[in-house]
Parts: structure tokens; sequence; C-alpha cells
């Protein structure tokens, strides 16, 4: 991630697209079918705390994230209820 200045003098994180493309293929069917194509159609028209909320949902254990995107487990950080549901969502949407 590199860092760019904001109009308001702070810097904020640029995401490598390819970057998160890569950490959203898990090497499990199922998560790689909901993270990799969240990352390659949705990520960049998400906010920027939505993006860092994303990256650090990538930096879970495969099986929680296999849990909580099935719904057999809530994480115990809130943080990620919202970006789950966006995942989800991304995937109920029809082709």
């Amino acid at each position: 991630m590199q860092a760019a200045l904001t109009a308001d003098g702070y810097y904020m994180q640029e995401f490598n697209k390819q970057k998160i493309f890569w950490h959203s293929r898990r090497g499990m069917l199922e998560l790689d079918l909901l993270l990799a194509p969240f990352a390659q159609e949705v990520f960049e028209t998400l906010t920027y705390e939505d993006q860092l909320l994303y990256s650090d949902l990538l930096e879970q254990e495969d099986q929680d994230l296999f849990s909580w995107l099935l719904g057999r487990q809530v994480p115990a950080d809130e943080r990620f209820g919202p970006i789950i549901a966006k995942i989800l969502a991304h995937k109920q949407k029809p082709a």
C-alpha cells in the first residue's frame, strides 16, 4: 500500500487492487467464490473505511471467514458485520 495526501493534509493508504485480489484468493473454493468476485468487482467502489475493513477482514483465518460468511458464527469483532453483509449481498446479485 502507498500513501496519498488528502485535501485535509492527512495521509490515506492507496490499495493495490492486484494485491487485494490476490489476498482474496484463499485456496478454499467456497471463500474464493465469495471473495474474489467481490474484490474484483466491488472493492474499488467501497469507501476508504470499507476498503480498510475489507483489508483487515482478509487478515483473518480461513476457517473463521468460512464460518462467518456461511452464517455459522458471528465475528467477535463487530466491525466485520457490515463488510460481510456487503460481500453476501454482492453474491446474491443476479449475473
